[in-house]
């Protein structure tokens, strides 16, 4: 189960790049420099696009790493350009998919893992991953695609459901 979860993190983390390309294509087509969007928010409050893609990673990388039970890579929060940003989901995914996420180790739900905020609290494994970093990473990524979209960027649900597997 928490291998399919984290595959759906990668997945998203494909969609979210997607999202950088259109807003590049968007960018170029108005005649602006796309990382302009870089510094984009909702609300004074709240996180800025480089840092909702930030986050989003790594919730990605340090959810894989808890499931399987080994320490994740650290990326210093310095990316600048939106390139920078696509590297950074490109390195993220690499690192997951280099995981076994449906070892026996990764399937032990009842496991504790240090659950992020507050810093001193613990989290049974299964409780992680489904009820507080499901709902954060989806937080993220759905606040850069809103982000973008607030922008102008041409997106749709289909950009943020990416390819599905239908028959």
């Amino acid at each position: 189960m928490y291998g399919s979860i984290v595959q759906q993190f990668s997945k998203m983390l494909g969609n979210l790049d997607g999202f950088l390309a259109k807003a590049e294509a968007y960018a170029t087509e108005r005649g602006f420099a796309v990382d302009n969007f870089l510094q984009a928010r909702l609300a004074p409050d709240m996180f800025s696009f480089v840092r909702q893609v930030q986050v989003a990673t790594d919730v990605c990388k340090i959810t894989a790493a808890r499931v399987a039970g080994v320490t994740p890579p650290s990326f210093p929060d310095n990316e600048t350009t939106f390139a920078e940003l696509r590297a950074r989901i490109a390195r993220t995914r690499a690192f997951v998919a280099e995981l076994d996420l449906d070892s026996a180790a990764a399937q032990d739900g009842e496991r504790r893992v240090p659950a992020g905020f507050p810093p001193d609290k613990t989290m049974r494994l299964h409780d992680y991953v489904v009820m507080r970093q499901l709902a954060n990473f989806h937080f993220h990524v759905g606040t850069a695609y809103n982000l973008l979209r607030a922008g102008g960027v041409p997106l749709g649900k289909a950009d943020f459901l990416g390819n599905l597997p239908m028959e």
